[in-house]
């Protein structure tokens, strides 16, 4: 799901809540050593994305943030931004040439440059919570 969160919502905050999960608190965003990534500059969109992207030849940017069942990606359009939520259970990543985000029948590809690098740690952390929530609603028991 897609929202406009350019400006604070009652209603889209309740909405992200339901899907991904409540932001971590303070003390457990200082214990896991910070939930929001570097900004990232946008390589490249699923077609029913591109109209969240500025049209013009400037450069995109996203960035991430955890929440405790899934991820919200931050799409900034000029003055708007745009939040696409993204539960763990969703979420599919590949690491081709920078890395690539899927789920919903979208996708989103950072360009694999300084800005990228950067979040090396964080791509890792991330990672690292999906699979904590996967193996916590594991229900293939053989």
């Amino acid at each position: 799901m897609i929202l406009n969160s350019t400006y604070k919502n009652k209603k889209n905050k309740q909405i992200l809540d339901d899907i991904v999960g409540r932001a971590f608190s303070f003390f457990e965003s200082i214990k896991m050593k910070g939930v929001g990534s570097k900004r990232m500059i946008i390589k490249d969109v699923s077609p029913n994305l591109k109209s969240y992207l500025n049209t013009v030849s400037t450069i995109n940017y996203a960035n991430i943030e955890l929440r405790t069942k899934g991820i919200l990606i931050y799409i900034n359009k000029g003055l708007e931004t745009f939040t696409w939520a993204i539960p763990y259970y969703q979420l599919v990543i590949y690491k081709i040439n920078g890395s690539s985000i899927h789920a919903q029948g979208r996708f989103i590809h950072f360009s694999n440059n300084r800005t990228f690098k950067e979040n090396k740690r964080f791509f890792a952390k991330m990672l690292d919570e999906k699979l904590k929530y996967d193996l916590a609603y594991n229900f293939n028991h053989i």
